[in-house]
């Protein structure tokens, strides 16, 4: 018989000094308390978002725990000319033993900013499934139904060439200018709700890409290259091309989401997009194209045109910054209206390829230019002289 020896091992020992033995009035509180809710209750999209990007004005008492190699730390609020209320509020002196308070909330008025969309991972990738999902299955019923046999000949060319080159545009500006931005934001708010912008130009860029893969393999001769012809050389697309580089280029990050979102998007994105593709396409016996085009629309027209006037309406009624703020922004629509307008005009050509045509050019680009200047208004801001153009 054998008999089995109790192991010797080392026994957990609690000495109430470990993580979470002591306790105190919110030991088990389900909620936080260290930010004022924009409402009367707070909700969970301001528990995993509000001070996750952290602000040496409020709490950081050794300052910021990293830094460029000029110096800088953490996110300088000169990276935009804006400005919202204490900005100018010189840092807290930090020393040691200072402790960790800075001001009394909310540090900045840039903490005031809540994205309507209550943007947060888990509802970034719930998004995004939900609408992928969708686009294929509205792709392969259209492929197995034979769908695609229906386009004549006009449509099949401009899709290949100018829906597709629209997917340039998606991939610029959602991987070079949005990105870009969401970096810069002073806030965990802020970069989500940019940071999810761009995801969605990026996943529109490549819902277009794996269509056009579709189209080459379910239409004979369909060309899957055309767009790059298009985007590169045509020159009804140079103005749009101009215009989104330069887009690109924007040092500002909220000169850039200013100029993309207030003024581009409304007055070219969907003007090609509501009033091109999607009126033309049925009468050309395509009705999955709307699908794919449509999605992006409603990502720009309900949900980040949505958080854009929320961030940008603060900044014009700031209770310190408002006159300063709405100038240099007059000063954007200024240089970017004219652009926009002056590519939005070098489309007007492509109106009349397909068989079946759209409703006039002038009159989808008056249709736009009055939403336009509904969402100036929106932000306290006048239309511009620029927009007669």
């Amino acid at each position: 018989m054998t008999t089995t020896q109790e192991r010797s091992v080392p026994k957990p020992v609690f000495t109430d000094a470990e993580a979470g033995a002591r306790e105190f009035p919110d030991s088990n509180a389900r909620t936080f308390n260290y930010y004022h809710a924009a409402k009367r209750k707070q909700t969970h999209y301001e528990d995993v978002t509000v001070e996750v990007q952290p602000d040496p004005r409020h709490y950081l008492s050794q300052g910021w725990l990293y830094g460029f190699s000029n110096g800088r730390g953490g996110y300088p609020l000169d990276w935009t000319a804006l400005k919202a209320w204490g900005t100018d509020r010189p840092e807290p002196k930090r020393f040691p033993g200072s402790g960790g308070k800075g001001y009394d909330w909310p540090a900045l008025g840039w903490h005031e900013f809540r994205d309507p969309n209550e943007e947060w991972e888990l509802s970034l990738y719930r998004y995004n499934s939900n609408v992928v999902r969708q686009l294929n299955q509205n792709v392969e019923a259209a492929r197995v139904a034979k769908a695609f046999e229906q386009w004549n000949r006009n449509w099949i060319r401009f899709v290949e060439s100018h829906v597709g080159a629209w997917m340039h545009v998606d991939h610029g500006l959602g991987l070079y200018l949005y990105a870009n931005a969401n970096r810069r934001a002073p806030t965990n708010m802020h970069n989500n709700a940019i940071s999810v912008n761009s995801m969605h130009r990026i996943r529109a860029a490549q819902d277009l890409a794996l269509y056009n893969l579709t189209l080459s393999e379910e239409i004979e001769g369909f060309d899957g290259t055309a767009h790059l012809e298009a985007w590169n050389n045509d020159p009804v697309w140079q103005g749009v091309r101009e215009t989104a580089e330069q887009l690109t280029g924007i040092d500002d990050w909220c000169e850039a989401i200013f100029a993309a979102n207030v003024v581009f998007e409304p007055l070219v994105g969907e003007l090609f997009r509501s009033h091109l593709v999607q009126q033309a396409a049925p009468g050309n016996g395509d009705f999955v194209t709307p699908t794919v085009i449509g999605a992006e629309e409603y990502d720009f027209a309900e949900r980040d045109l949505r958080y854009t006037k929320a961030m940008f309406a603060l900044l014009t009624n700031d209770r310190e910054f408002a006159d300063h703020n709405k100038e240099i922004m007059r000063s954007w629509v200024a240089t970017w209206v004219p652009r926009s307008i002056a590519a939005a005009r070098t489309l007007q050509p492509i109106w009349s390829q397909p068989d079946s045509k759209p409703p006039r050019f002038e009159d989808g680009l008056d249709r736009v230019k009055h939403r336009f200047s509904g969402i100036l208004s929106e932000l306290g801001l006048d239309s511009p002289k620029e927009l007669a153009q």
